[in-house]
């Protein structure tokens, strides 16, 4: 169970490495920020301990597993090595007899739970993207206004290929957990019809099924050039995927005008392990190859970015950093800060300040980015 808010909102904690007592160190890491950056092996047993629990409720593995015999599975940047009747990271991949074997993300069937949603949708890139802002038009979108009175379908995948404490969509969890609901590729592409404009998957995270992610688009972008119809397929992700599925994929978004953007945690190796549990860096080199087909369509961005603003953890240090690499590949990116709100295992912490919000767009654009918004101002505090 996520504590209750009304009994830890505002309260103290105290980091257990430096003793100091804050309203902004999360109680169930138990270290501040600077001490993660600073005292980082200090600060480790607690951050292992902190994901070890919370994972042990889920029936996941503490950590992604690194077994000398175990089966490799390189789906994404986990690189997992799975001991014989275990699970990898993700819960998705199990070793079954010595093979890796996908409980579901398979091509035929997917975890997930789709639903209509009207466009012009409320996407965190929603500003730049064809459906609901009109970038492209006629080529990508079916007015000057975006594809105004159709719909968006929106797939939110049952799985995650990291573990972060301040999830937004922590309902997905119960999908890992049950198993179901689950849905072939061709029963999902059917729901993509003549009102639909667009397609996103979304979570948990699609990396961690893209085996079926990128067959069910497959199928619906088919459909949809049999009949001649504008429809575009996108992709709300960590970028954690392996390279290879990441460019199947961004084929079928470039050609359809759709988009990926990608959230980008934070900067530092400490504070991603802090906040995610992960321990590696395959989403900034993805990022790399995404941002460096970006200039290929500028008339409807391809590569998108967001940071979910943490206070404390996502820092100056962080937004500079992350800017920074993001506008020495394309300062045209979207960048898109989001306000924290207070969830899942995070719940305890405050929102983010709207001064230090509108520093961090300041800061953005000092690195020379050209397209940065706070993408939900009315969470700020």
């Amino acid at each position: 169970m996520v504590p209750s808010v009304l009994l830890r909102q505002g309260r103290r904690v105290k980091c257990e490495v430096c003793e100091r007592e804050t309203t902004d160190t999360s109680a169930t890491l138990r270290v501040c920020a600077t001490c993660v950056r600073e005292r980082f092996e200090d600060a480790r047993p607690h951050i292992e301990k902190a994901h070890a629990q919370i994972r042990e409720r889920y029936g996941l593995p503490a950590k992604a597993p690194k077994g000398p015999k175990g089966v490799w599975c390189d789906d994404c940047g986990n690189d997992c090595r799975i001991p014989t009747g275990q699970k990898g990271f993700c819960g998705v991949v199990e070793n079954v007899e010595g093979k890796p074997v996908r409980r579901f993300g398979t091509p035929e069937r997917g975890l997930l739970t789709w639903y209509y949603d009207p466009l012009p949708t409320n996407c965190v890139p929603a500003e730049f993207c064809a459906g609901s802002g009109g970038a492209g038009y006629p080529d990508w979108c079916r007015t000057p206004r975006g594809d105004i009175g159709y719909n968006n379908l929106s797939i939110f995948l049952g799985s995650c290929t990291y573990s972060c404490l301040f999830c937004q969509n922590f309902s997905f969890r119960e999908l890992t957990v049950e198993g179901e609901p689950t849905t072939s590729a061709a029963e999902l592409a059917k729901r993509a019809d003549e009102k639909v404009g667009c397609a996103c998957y979304f979570g948990g995270d699609p990396a961690s099924q893209m085996p079926f992610v990128t067959a069910s688009a497959e199928l619906m972008r088919e459909a949809a050039e049999r009949e001649k119809r504008v429809f575009r397929v996108c992709l709300e992700t960590n970028l954690s995927m392996n390279l290879s599925s990441l460019k199947r994929f961004g084929e079928l978004s470039m050609e359809s005008g759709g988009g990926i953007k990608a959230d980008l945690k934070c900067w530092s190796s400490e504070i991603l392990y802090a906040l995610s549990g992960v321990e590696h860096r395959a989403a900034f080199e993805n990022f790399k190859w995404l941002g460096k087909r970006h200039s290929e369509r500028p008339e409807v961005p391809f590569a998108r970015a967001s940071t979910l603003l943490v206070p404390r953890y996502v820092n100056d240090e962080e937004i500079r950093a992350l800017a920074s690499f993001i506008s020495d590949i394309d300062p045209t990116i979207p960048y898109s800060l989001l306000a924290f709100h207070p969830l899942y295992y995070m719940e305890d912490m405050p929102y983010t300040e709207r001064e230090d919000a509108e520093r961090f767009v300041k800061i953005c654009k000092e690195e020379g980015l050209e397209k940065v918004r706070i993408g939900n101002p009315w969470l700020l505090s």
